[in-house]
């Protein structure tokens, strides 16, 4: 049965580049990714907020009675709630009463699918839910008193803090071991020398359906939020047959709550250590300009905004404006214009990898000693092997390698004729 759902918009007047009516479209597409239905939608002017309530009284009077004519079944809020906030607005709504971070919290749990990305979702939802316990509690009664305890023993309140802390604890330390396993395979990676191309973007934007196209992968794909959880990683080659790894990250939110981030610190490690960013944007969506700068943020809060990075502008198919098409290509610097679902221009897109990623590669002539079969071995695994020969005097070698084993290659090269381009 689906849930009908209002949603409650909190307007700030100070709010910047994202309107209320932005956020309530947002919303929206929250609630129906969580198989809600949002049926009313309710303006909340909150400055300033209200200690008791967040939203003014006449709006909580004006929400209950739309939730009583309409048969609502949920409120949701833009904003987070405190616990008493919660505690407080159910009693006066008596239907359930939740906040933007709860909703995308739920549609991560719903969407996660590895182990690591279970582990961090109930991580998140554990962190945000344990300051708000003492709001949601109405009686503190006591358990354990008797013989054989000091004291009356402890409220049920610190007894719940108690379990959710320890379990706090444990998932962080299995997050740990994963971050341990993923640092193994990362250094794996880089030992082997390919390089690391991530896709990050708005959720949304079609990151899962690129990388599928790229790469012939079978990612998972739909119409909605947070489709993605979990990072996945294909290898795929490049039109000058270089290998390079391409990797699938969480789609990033305006606002994502700084919870989150922290939480899924794990899988966006694959941000941190790329070589090359490929953010990409539904320029089908006329809000592209503002997911744009959300996404900057979080890359921010990443330490990643210095990155090489390509704008690749998605979803070209769906704009009817021939006007709009030039206008994006008239944009100067790292851009291309795709459409992933119709594989367009996916040979473009991938040349512009190629160039970004030349600076890393370099040629090489040089004749090893023929008892060096390890350095030819290391070039056919990490570069392109152009000629091998073998002379008199050693194995003439001529490769696009990474810049990193040209240093060591060139060292234990025979003779003067050893060149690096």
């Amino acid at each position: 049965m689906v849930e009908k759902v209002l949603v409650a918009v909190i307007d700030f007047k100070d709010r910047s580049a994202w309107s209320a009516a932005d956020m309530a479209g947002e919303m929206q597409e929250l609630v129906r990714a969580c198989g809600g239905d949002p049926v009313t939608v309710v303006y909340c002017p909150a400055d300033p907020p209200t200690p008791a309530t967040l939203i003014h009284k006449g709006k909580v009077e004006e929400i209950s009675g739309l939730v009583r004519d309409q048969s609502i079944q949920m409120v949701v809020f833009s904003e987070e709630l405190k616990g008493h906030h919660q505690r407080n607005l159910e009693e006066a709504f008596l239907v359930k009463t939740l906040d933007r971070t709860t909703l995308i919290l739920d549609i991560f749990a719903r969407r996660a699918k590895s182990q690591e990305g279970k582990l961090q979702v109930e991580l998140a939802q554990l962190e945000y839910r344990l300051p708000r316990l003492a709001g949601n509690y109405e009686q503190l009664s006591r358990q354990g008193g008797g013989i054989g305890t000091l004291g009356p023993g402890e409220t049920k309140l610190e007894s719940d803090r108690r379990r959710i802390e320890q379990r706090i604890d444990r998932l962080r330390k299995e997050l740990q071991d994963v971050t341990r396993v993923r640092e193994v395979k990362r250094k794996r990676r880089e030992g082997r020398y390919v390089p690391l191309v991530s896709l990050v973007g708005y959720t949304n934007a079609g990151k899962s359906t690129l990388l599928n196209a790229l790469t012939g992968a079978d990612q998972l794909t739909r119409n909605g939020l947070f489709t993605t959880l979990d990072s996945v990683a294909r290898q795929c080659l490049l039109p000058n047959r270089q290998k390079v790894v391409f990797s699938d990250t969480v789609g990033f939110m305006h606002a994502l709550p700084h919870r989150l981030i922290e939480a899924f610190k794990a899988t966006l490690e694959e941000v941190r250590s790329a070589d090359l960013l490929l953010h990409v944007i539904d320029v089908s969506n006329p809000h592209y300009h503002k997911f744009k700068l959300s996404v900057d943020e979080v890359l921010g809060q990443l330490d990643c905004l210095d990155k090489p990075t390509v704008l690749v502008f998605n979803k070209i198919d769906l704009l009817h404006d021939p006007a709009d098409l030039e206008a994006l290509r008239a944009r100067s610097g790292n851009t291309v214009l795709v459409s992933a679902s119709e594989r367009m221009n996916l040979e473009g897109l991938l040349e512009k990898v190629e160039l970004q990623l030349a600076d890393l590669i370099v040629t090489v002539d040089v004749v090893l000693p023929a008892t060096r079969m390890d350095l030819v071995s290391l070039a056919y695994a990490q570069g392109d092997v152009v000629l091998e020969e073998y002379l008199p005097e050693g194995i003439h070698l001529q490769a696009h390698v990474p810049r990193h084993l040209a240093g060591r290659l060139s060292p234990v090269a025979t003779g003067s004729g050893a060149t690096v381009e």
